[in-house]
C-alpha cells in the first residue's frame, strides 16, 4: 500500500500556498471538480460528508480542474464564490490543477499510480473522481466520477474507525 506523500505543495483557492502537512493524521476525500459539469450537483453531496464527518476527522480537498471538456474554465475566485453561493461549500477547495497528462499535478501523479481505476488503468476519466487516504497516509481508494459522495460513507466510516 503506498502512502500519501505529505510534502506535496497545494496552492488554496484564495492564492496560499502549502503542502498537505496540515492534514497529517486526518482521513482525507480527494476530489477533482468542476463547476459547469452534469455531475457538479456532487458538490452539496461533498459539503454534506464535510459537515456529517468533518469533526471526527474527514477533510474534503477540492481540486478544480478543466481538463474535461472545459466544463472549469473560471478564475480561482469565480469558482469560489460559484461553489459557496449555489451549494454553500465550507471545505478546502484549491487553485485549479491538471490531473491527467504531462504536467499533471504531483498529488494526482501518486494517487493515481497508487489507485488505479477500471482495468488498472492510471488516467483519471472525468470530473469528479474521488480518493480516499487514511489517517495513516495509505491511500486506501479510488472511486468512480459517477460515484455519488453519500455512496462513500460506508468506506469513509471504515476509514475514520481505524
Amino acid at each position: 500500500m503506498s502512502l500519501l506523500n505529505y510534502s506535496h505543495e497545494v496552492t488554496q483557492i484564495d492564492g496560499s500556498v502549502g503542502d498537505l502537512s496540515a492534514y497529517q493524521g486526518e482521513v482525507l476525500l480527494i476530489v477533482n471538480t468542476a463547476s459547469e459539469c452534469g455531475l457538479t450537483p456532487q458538490f452539496e453531496g461533498l459539503q454534506k460528508l464535510h459537515e456529517t464527518y468533518g469533526d471526527q476527522g474527514l477533510r474534503v480537498l477540492g481540486f478544480p480542474c478543466n481538463q474535461f471538456g472545459a466544463q472549469e474554465p473560471g478564475e480561482a475566485s469565480e469558482i469560489q464564490s460559484f461553489c459557496q453561493r449555489n451549494y454553500g461549500v465550507s471545505f478546502t477547495m484549491h487553485d485549479k490543477v491538471k490531473v491527467n497528462g504531462g504536467d499533471a499535478h504531483p498529488l494526482f501523479v501518486q494517487l493515481k499510480e497508487a489507485a488505479k481505476g477500471a482495468l488498472g488503468t492510471q488516467a483519471i476519466k472525468w470530473n469528479f473522481g474521488k480518493f480516499l487516504v487514511a489517517r495513516d497516509g495509505s491511500i486506501l481508494k479510488r472511486f468512480a466520477p459517477t460515484k455519488t459522495p453519500l455512496e462513500l460513507s460506508s468506506a469513509i466510516e471504515g476509514a475514520l474507525k481505524s
